[in-house]
Order: C-alpha cells, then structure tokens, then sequence
C-alpha cells in the first residue's frame, strides 16, 4: 500500500521554516511599536490646541459674546494677574489643603472599612446595607443638614469632601477582595498561613488593582466635593473665587477657577497612575 502523506495548514507552516532559521516576516509576530513620551505629548496636545484655537479666533472675531465667553487670551490675563497678586497662590492653597485633609479621612475610612466588610462576611451583613443607602445620598442634598449641624467652618467642608472620598475605596476595595480567587485560599491554608499573613501577602496584593482604581475614583470625587463645599459658604479657596467673580460678572476669573480645579485634579489622577503602574508591574494587560 501506498503511504498517503496528510498536509495540514499548520504542517506546511512547519515545512516552510527550517531549524534554526527565523520565520519569515509575514509570520512573525509584529510588536507594535512604543511611541516617544513627545510623541505621546502632541497627539494628546492636538485636540486642546485645536479647541482653543477656534474659540479664540471665534472670540477675536466678536462672534461671541466675551461676557459670557471670554477668549483664552483674555482669560490668560486674568490668570497672570491673579497669580502677580499672589492671591491665586493664597486661595489654591487653601483649597489643596483641604482636599488632602477630606481624602485622607475619607479615603482612610473608606479603605478600613473596606477590607472589614469584604474579609467578614457578618461585617457586611450588619454594616453595607447601611453604607449603600448613605451612598446614593448626593452631595447637594446633604449640604444643608452639614451647614445646620456644623456651620459654615472648616469642619462641615471637610466632613463633606470625606463623604464623597469614603465611598469610591470602599466599594472597589470590597469588590476586590471579594474577587481574589477562592483556590488561593486553600494554598494558603494548606501553607498554614496566618490570617495576618493572608491579609498581606494573599488578599492586598490581589485586590490591589481594584484598590488602586477606588483611590484615583476617590481623588476626583474629592474635587468634587470640595467645590461644593467652597461654594456653599466660605471667605476662600478656588470655590470662593469663582463665586465672587461670578457675582461681579468677571466670567474670566471664573475660567480661572475652572482651569485650576481641572489641572489640580489631573495632576493628583496622574500621580496615582504612576503609582499604579510601578506596583502593577506584574500585570499583563491590554494597552490598545
């Protein structure tokens, strides 16, 4: 009998390429290439550029109104002035601080409670149902009972730039240590683990990821609640400048305010998401 030879595609893949040899170009695998941190820079920079451009040459033109919209050029001006004065320097750092001060507490709470809820399950029978209400409470709607309570001090702001900080870490940190894997468990009993030792070195570094996610949510809801709690009551902070311009109709101090919260908040989002990517090395994600 005859021997029939089977070619599959695979087999006359293996065919074409000898031992020791490379495959040809076609069936390689292409890595895609790693743009500059330039590179990376100028595509980010197109879509703004463009933006201020048109609204620029829009508001140079007269065709609109630069009491409702004044052209960057002008609110540059303001900008400039306001930071000559130092009164721009004074305001944004009375802001910072207390946003640092709300997260901290709120965040600290947020992530503590956190880690009880998703390692006890009686902890969270007794204690989430209640927090998930508080959560869907807004910030506006709770504003007054702060200023009834607490007044128009230093105290209420803080307490409601905490509430808004306390539940984005709570919820992810819940969540990621309710998704570690259950086979990691009984590793780290058949290790004879400690509990403490499964804590630190089992659920935190698998709930990292999720953790890490709660802390940049919890940063920006922190913005948040910090303008909230500048505009409901206060002689300063970036909050304060934007209400007081807005009162004497200086629509370009206004953008001032604007542009600072949104800088400040990248700035802050940035830093932990060069956190997360030196302590997320591990990961193998997709990038896009």
């Amino acid at each position: 009998m005859s021997q029939v030879d089977v070619i599959t595609p695979g087999s006359q893949a293996r065919s074409a390429v000898k031992p020791g040899e490379a495959p040809p170009e076609s069936q390689a695998v292409q890595k895609p290439k790693k743009e500059s941190k330039l590179q990376l820079f100028i595509r980010g920079a197109i879509l703004p550029v463009a933006v201020l451009t048109i609204w620029q040459v829009l508001g140079s033109l007269g065709l609109v109104s630069k009491t409702l919209l004044p052209t960057p050029f002008e609110i540059w001006l303001a900008f400039y002035d306001l930071l000559i004065s130092g009164e721009l320097l004074r305001h944004l750092e009375i802001s910072v601080w207390r946003a640092a001060v709300g997260f901290l507490l709120g965040g600290t709470l947020g992530l503590g409670f956190g880690l009880l809820v998703g390692l006890f399950r009686k902890f969270e029978h007794s204690v989430d149902p209640s927090i998930q209400m508080l959560r869907t409470i807004p910030h506006l709607a709770i504003t007054p009972l702060f200023i009834l309570w607490f007044g128009f001090g230093e105290f209420s702001k803080i307490l409601l730039i905490a509430k808004g900080a306390f539940f984005p870490l709570y919820v992810q940190t819940f969540l990621g240590i309710r998704s570690v894997d259950s086979k990691l468990f009984d590793v780290a009993r058949v290790l004879e683990f400690s509990r403490f030792k499964q804590i630190t070195k089992l659920v935190l570094p698998a709930a990292l990821p999720n953790i890490l996610l709660g802390l940049r949510l919890s940063i920006g809801v922190a913005w948040l609640g910090l303008v909230v709690a500048e505009l409901m009551g206060s002689s300063e902070g970036v909050g304060y400048l934007i209400l007081d311009a807005r009162q004497f109709s200086q629509t370009a101090v206004v953008f001032v305010g604007i542009v600072i919260f949104a800088l400040v908040g990248k700035g802050s989002d940035s830093l932990v998401r060069v956190l997360e990517k030196k302590l997320l090395k591990w990961r193998d994600s997709f990038n896009g």
